[in-house]
């Protein structure tokens, strides 16, 4: 099972989110976004639209909901085998971070 780790770059957008947001988001990590991370070889499914975020290498982008985006990178594992992800960002805005 995937860790993960939120610092306060990624708390101060999930508290200006609303429940739903949140839950919606909860929603997409355990559901999607966590098995494909536990599915060695293969690719995030499209839906997610995860992306290098250009400009800033380690840096990727997942899109949660039609305007939910959030920034994560791959820390060191806590469990062998098994993916650390590192939220940094987080928002309910209809544009991503560094373009």
């Amino acid at each position: 099972m995937p860790t993960f780790e939120t610092p306060p770059s990624f708390e101060g957008g999930w508290r200006a989110m609303t429940r739903e947001q949140q839950a919606t988001f909860r929603h997409v990590v355990a559901e999607a976004f966590a098995p494909d991370l536990m599915t060695p070889g293969r690719p995030f499914r499209p839906e997610l639209r995860v992306r290098i975020v250009p400009g800033h290498p380690g840096l990727h982008e997942m899109a949660w909901s039609e305007e939910g985006r959030a920034a994560f990178s791959y820390g060191t594992e806590h469990s062998p085998g098994e993916s650390h992800v590192i939220w940094w960002r987080i928002t309910a805005a209809a544009h991503g971070f560094a373009e």
